[in-house]
């Protein structure tokens, strides 16, 4: 009697068993095994981690969570809720970057699974195995996730000198791979260039870091090592404090005669690539203040904005149409200027003041994500962030 209850439940172990094995099975080949697994799966043994990456950009890359380039998305392409959205009839090439694990599987609708809303997830970048360029030996470019191999079964680490159990995962299966994972490769299938579909050049970090012959790492400014560890936060063009590390900017005066202050402010790029760099709506702009003695202004370079009436003061990429007309990055077809700092350059602008009324004088570098008539398409409260400029250096001088 003993032996027959066990044999039922042997066999009732064993047919829980095969149908778990099967549904397994069944499970892994749906979800292709790490491609699918959530950055929530990643958080219960690295939540310090988690919590960095969960407040970066990268986290909140998606149409659906950054409305900036939810904006041009939903006006470019359409819908990002939407399945089978297509950009000339082609798959869109914004979700190469923004939502890698929809373009793995070629998806538009970033509701229909919790990953392509994560944005650039943990296995977005743990799973590269080789970085194959973005530049097609036949021509034109691989952008995105078309620029790596993947794996689709071991996550990828730096494979540094910290213990080998550090990189062990106690479900996948790790690989060290220092090639991709401590080196500029792993940020360049997104950051090297992109161009708009008429070949005008938008983003092109790549392209102006090569020009500068700089070997300095990305990881080292973008993912510095904080407490042992590669810190996730991953800041970089929408954090003011991050770009405003790059600029150096001091002022000097001196009299050229009675009447005429001489005000020379220095601009330094201490980078390897412009400044700004990124999106090419993004831009820096310099006002000069003379004060009276009663603390009041008496002088200002611009009455406005420096795009208007000071425009050497402007740092920006300027696109437009066939005409030489302003255009938005989607539609220019030629680059009508880029006053950008160069990798490492310096330069001085120089004004001249009234200079009998001041007795001090204050230069400010604001840093915009937008271009000014960008601005009035954000209007929501949640915008104010995206919209207000920020002060990312200051310098004066009392005048004796």
């Amino acid at each position: 009697m003993l032996v027959s209850r066990l044999s039922s439940v042997f066999y009732l172990l064993f047919i829980l068993l095969f149908f778990s094995f099967s549904s397994a099975n069944g499970a892994k080949k749906e979800k292709d095994l790490l491609r699918h697994v959530s950055a929530e799966e990643c958080k219960t043994c690295h939540e310090d981690i988690y919590s960095q990456w969960e407040g970066s950009m990268h986290a909140n890359s998606t149409a659906l969570k950054d409305p900036i380039h939810g904006a041009f998305y939903t006006a470019v392409v359409g819908s990002p809720e939407k399945e089978g959205v297509k950009k000339n009839g082609k798959y869109p090439i914004c979700l190469q970057c923004h939502s890698p694990a929809a373009a793995k599987d070629g998806k538009t609708d970033l509701t229909s699974n919790e990953v392509y809303n994560e944005g650039v997830n943990c296995v977005s970048c743990h799973t590269i195995t080789r970085f194959k360029g973005t530049k097609k030996p036949s021509g034109g470019l691989r952008l995105g996730m078309q620029a790596y191999a993947f794996s689709d079964t071991s996550l990828q680490g730096p494979g540094t000198n910290h213990a080998e159990a550090d990189w062990e995962h106690p479900i996948f299966a790790s690989s060290a791979n220092p090639e991709v994972m401590k080196t500029n490769a792993v940020c360049m299938g997104c950051h090297d260039k992109r161009n708009n579909s008429n070949k005008v050049a938008l983003c092109q970090t790549g392209d102006e870091i090569a020009v500068s012959g700089d070997s300095n790492n990305c990881l080292g400014c973008h993912m510095p090592i904080v407490n042992g560890k590669a810190d996730h936060s991953l800041l970089g063009g929408h954090s003011a404090k991050m770009v405003g590390k790059g600029l150096v900017m001091t002022l000097s005066t001196l009299s050229k005669d009675a009447k005429t202050l001489v005000v020379n402010i220095k601009l330094a790029n201490q980078l390897p690539h412009k400044l700004p760099t990124g999106a090419p709506f993004r831009n820096i702009y310099i006002k000069l203040t003379g004060y009276g003695q009663d603390g009041m202004v008496v002088w200002t370079s611009t009455q406005s904005h420096p795009a208007k009436d000071d425009k050497k003061a402007m740092l920006m990429y300027s696109l437009g149409d066939a005409k030489g007309d302003p255009a938005p990055p989607p539609k220019a077809t030629q680059v009508l200027g880029d006053t950008r700092l160069k990798p490492h350059e310096t330069r001085k602008l120089k004004y001249f003041l009234p200079a009998a009324k001041i007795v001090k004088v204050r230069a400010v570098a604001y840093y915009d994500l937008l271009l000014p008539p960008m601005k009035k398409k954000f209007t929501k409260p949640e915008h104010e962030e995206l919209v207000t400029s920020k002060i990312i250096a200051v310098a004066e001088k009392i005048i004796e």
